[in-house]
């Protein structure tokens, strides 16, 4: 049982692009008066279809099922119609105004675990008329969903390759935190130019250390575990993270090169310069990214 949920999790996105595509597809959900009985005609097509589905009725705006289920099994066709207002389908349909598609639970159709893809009906002024839902059985949709033999080798390919790369990223973080410690330790904590030169090295190191183990951390857990965090909106929050601590790095090191070059060389100190201005052009890239990206999330 946990394997199937496990297994439903990865195949989730997928599974409701696809049920909300037949849903579409079969009964419009903006309709300048909604007829039900065309949403009704427009369920019977789904059973022409290869997905096996368990169940299908209508709601309506109130969550009240005003029609009777339309199954391939006789035993689900004669269950007596009830309120659905309580069911997480019914509410996510209307709260989110989309097609939705619910976690597995223990059906009181047929008390294995199933999930519900539930589809809300407006007219053109946008006024609820009815909730479209389609059952379907846990193994049923994962035997529908489960990837082919070529995909499943190029997952596990592609999960040792991440794992080997991660590997590799996390011996060079270990390598510049040691590098860092060692800057500091080897030249002590006077308070004198060489050891601040030595600081600023080791905070560069360190801050580059630190960057890209955050990196491999969410490379492994996203490519190699297969945790996705579905409720943070910022899905690239390592990117920013990541460039976050290279414009901390640069601006460190042009820092440094702005004290070296002032004492022994200030003509050379235009190189520092360039470094500031390659920082500032990071800094306006990255301003800009997070704008796009906090718009398109906005969006979603």
């Amino acid at each position: 049982m946990p394997h199937e949920i496990s297994q439903f999790e990865q195949v989730r996105v997928q599974a409701r692009a696809y049920l909300c595509l037949l849903l579409n597809r079969s009964v419009p959900n903006n309709m300048p008066s909604p007829d039900f009985n065309v949403i009704v005609d427009g369920l019977k097509l789904l059973k022409k279809e290869r997905i096996k589905i368990e169940a299908m009725y209508v709601l309506d705006g109130k969550g009240q099922q005003i029609s009777q289920n339309i199954s391939d099994n006789p035993d689900i066709r004669t269950t007596k119609l009830g309120n659905h207002t309580s069911r997480a389908y019914y509410h996510r349909a209307v709260r989110e105004r989309k097609c939705v598609i619910t976690n597995p639970y223990p059906s009181s159709l047929t008390n294995d675990l199933s999930v519900t893809a539930s589809y809300p009906v407006y007219d053109d002024q946008k006024h609820l008329h009815y909730v479209v839902c389609v059952d379907i059985a846990l193994r049923d949709l994962l035997t529908f969903a489960q990837p082919t033999t070529m995909d499943s080798i190029f997952g596990y390919v592609s999960k040792i390759s991440y794992t080997i790369f991660s590997a590799s990223l996390l011996l060079v973080a270990f390598m510049l935190f040691f590098h860092g410690i060692q800057s500091i330790a080897m030249h002590g904590f006077e308070i004198n130019e060489a050891a601040i030169k030595h600081m600023f090295e080791a905070t560069i190191l360190l801050t580059l250390a630190l960057a890209i183990f955050d990196l491999v951390k969410t490379i492994f857990e996203e490519e190699v575990l297969g945790r996705h965090d579905e409720k943070s909106r910022d899905i690239h929050r390592t990117m920013i993270k990541f460039l976050g601590s290279i414009i901390i790095a640069l601006s460190i090191e042009a820092l440094m090169l702005v004290f070296k070059f002032a004492l022994i060389d200030p003509e050379k100190i235009i190189h520092a310069v360039y470094i500031l201005g390659g920082v500032a052009l990071l800094l306006i890239g990255l301003s800009i990214y997070l704008k796009a990206t906090e718009h398109r999330n906005d969006k979603c």
